[in-house]
């Protein structure tokens, strides 16, 4: 495993992280979320990333997680990053949702309950508030950080002038953001929009969830869709849908240059994602031990030539 620099924090993430998304709640097999959880560790995989409300049902991979890591992790809890969020919908009433800083600090205690943990690494605002001031959601922030319940801030799904507003509240607080969630994909590419270079200029690292498109850019769907994948899952937000064959075309004739680059088009998808000068680390999911295996495997080669990423590009529409 490598390690990068988190923007110009002294925090260094491993270049491939473990999100808990998908296929680690209530709803699945607690002996296979422990093995994928042990055998990404014993990769260098030290950044475990959850939300609140990751599942199904919300809470239940961060019970499933303080279960694995009370049995098989404690001991080195001082070599792990855990971060989690709150911003979507957790309970009912008014106050399970949103940028309030009631939702976000009773959100943060529930997560260390459910965690049996007594602070977490980071702690991140999910998204924007439309209904709640940005400095009300930065000051939670920044109290998670001064009570000793998060080590570090830090924001998701926020666009660029989003960001520089969130950024700029933080750092008169005295509680800097150190990394910034987004959906970045060879399909999903708004961040090159700005968001990367305000990243870079505030000294911020960037850390993609997605960078597989929900699986797409796996290879599991060439050939129609498996029983087993994500796709035909109820609750997963990667629909039978959205795997037509407009998207598998480009799916494709990016799978040939990976095939040329000796990987996997998922471990080349990585590649291409963590290609960005910014970007700390791609976060991925798993559903079984060998999907976090073939990410790794991804390091092994994460160089491109011009004309692979021309031939990328032109592949995208870029």
């Amino acid at each position: 495993m490598s390690y990068r620099a988190c923007g110009r924090s002294g925090v260094r993430l491993p270049a491939i992280s473990l999100g808990l998304w998908h296929n680690f709640g209530g709803v699945d097999t607690f002996e296979n979320v422990r093995a994928m959880l042990r055998r990404a560790f014993d990769f260098g995989i030290t950044h475990f990333d959850l939300a609140n409300n990751y599942g199904p049902p919300p809470g239940s991979a961060e019970e499933n997680f303080g279960r694995a890591l009370n049995l098989d992790l404690r001991a080195w809890r001082d070599e792990i990053i855990i971060s989690t969020k709150a911003g979507y919908y957790m309970w009912p009433g008014p106050y399970g949702d949103g940028g309030s800083r009631k939702y976000l600090l009773a959100s943060l205690d529930q997560s260390l309950r459910r965690m049996v943990l007594d602070y977490v690494d980071v702690f991140c605002s999910h998204r924007p508030d439309p209904d709640a001031p940005v400095e009300e959601t930065m000051s939670a922030l920044d109290h998670a950080v001064r009570s000793g319940k998060a080590l570090y801030a830090g924001i998701s799904n926020y666009d660029p002038d989003q960001t520089a507003a969130a950024v700029a509240i933080l750092g008169s607080l005295g509680t800097p953001c150190l990394i910034h969630q987004m959906k970045y994909s060879m399909f999903v590419r708004r961040p090159e929009e700005g968001l990367f270079n305000r990243l870079q200029a505030a000294g911020i690292g960037a850390i993609a969830f997605s960078p597989l498109a929900q699986g797409l850019l796996t290879g599991r769907y060439l050939d129609g869709i498996p029983a087993d994948s994500r796709a035909a899952k109820p609750d997963t937000f990667l629909k039978r849908r959205d795997v037509t064959e407009g998207r598998l075309k480009p799916v494709r004739l990016l799978n040939k240059i990976a095939r040329r680059r000796g990987q996997s088009l998922a471990q080349m998808a990585l590649a291409w994602v963590l290609r960005q000068p910014v970007m700390a680390s791609a976060l991925v999911g798993a559903s079984r031990v060998e999907q976090i295996e073939e990410c790794v495997a991804a390091l092994n080669n994460i160089d491109f030539t011009d004309s692979e990423l021309e031939r990328i590009d032109e592949i995208l529409g870029a």
